[in-house]
């Protein structure tokens, strides 16, 4: 009786690791029809992606295969941070709307820098060791990205460089402090590291840094000194990369005996929620009907994909 009970209540369920995905997703093969080609208003971007990417990393952006080999040496990293990371039933909020409904959590906070950021970072990091780099810098902004990183650079043996959004820098030094940890060095941008940021600086000292200017110092520092700008959302060989985490719970809700019928995440950038959801979306793409809804729940505060913004009012 004791045994029966406990089968009934079960709430989390592991994937063993043996049992890990062996490749990434890409979803572009399967969408009704091609994304149009990215803009390239300057003439010069794409040129400056080739010198400051891995360029393994650009190779699959524009890939039209469907599934990518996971290298072994990713793999291996992947297993050594926690993946894969556990499937939670949430029974006390299935309570709270009735028992109507059954709600599974797919759990990437497990990873050991607490956030799906790693599952892209150490791809990231190990293509750009293929080309030899001198280091890797990126931008942070709560520091999460750059915690990823970090622990990537740690894990391939390189160094990092991390430019993080002067307020959070200075607000949230214990961010800061897991970073320098695995080895980063971490500059407050704009920064007097780069001569960008001492550019921004000498007009405004009391700059309290944005994302743009962190990603500025990131690239121009990579450019400059032999290194590669590793780039942690929105472009497709980073969701592709994330997608292992999607992979992941497809095999968990067989395992379970459950096909959801909801697929929901938060939105910032988007490489989370299309990490989780592409595998299963991909799916329906192939058999012609889409059935399951999606739900990508986005920010009041920054409302990217929840509300029209009208810049050209006046």
């Amino acid at each position: 009786m004791t045994s029966s009970f406990l089968l009934t209540m079960i709430v989390r369920y592991d994937l063993p690791q043996d049992k890990i995905p062996t490749t990434w997703y890409n979803i572009l093969p399967d969408l009704p029809e091609p994304l149009p080609p990215p803009k390239d208003e300057t003439g010069k971007a794409f040129e400056v992606l080739k010198e400051v990417l891995p360029s393994k990393v650009l190779e699959i952006e524009f890939s039209q295969e469907r599934y990518i080999k996971i290298p072994e040496e990713v793999l291996e990293r992947y297993l050594q941070v926690g993946r894969p990371t556990p499937i939670i039933r949430a029974r006390k909020l299935e309570e709270y709307f009735g028992n109507v409904v059954k709600i599974y959590m797919k759990m990437e906070s497990h990873t050991y820098t607490g956030s799906h950021k790693i599952n892209s970072a150490l791809a990231h990091v190990y293509y750009a060791t293929l080309d030899n780099a001198k280091f890797v810098s990126t931008e942070t902004g709560a520091g999460q990205w750059g915690a990823a990183v970090a622990l990537a650079a740690a894990l391939f043996h390189i160094k990092a460089h991390v430019f993080m959004v002067r307020t959070s820098y200075f607000a949230k030094p214990y961010r800061r402090y897991l970073m320098q940890m695995y080895g980063a060095d971490v500059h407050p941008s704009p920064s007097e590291f780069t001569p960008y940021g001492r550019e921004v600086l000498q007009k405004d000292p009391n700059n309290p840094g944005s994302l743009g200017i962190a990603i500025t110092e990131a690239v121009k520092y990579a450019l400059e000194n032999g290194g590669k700008y590793v780039v942690g959302s929105v472009v497709n060989s980073d969701i592709l990369f994330k997608t292992i985490a999607g992979q992941e719970a497809k095999v968990q809700m067989e395992m379970i005996g459950e096909d959801p019928d909801y697929i929901i995440g938060v939105v910032g950038g988007g490489s989370n929620y299309a990490a989780l959801a592409f595998p299963f979306l991909g799916e329906e793409l192939r058999s012609g009907k889409v059935r399951r809804k999606y739900i990508a729940s986005g920010s009041l505060e920054v409302p990217k994909m929840t509300k029209v913004l009208n810049s050209f009012s006046r």
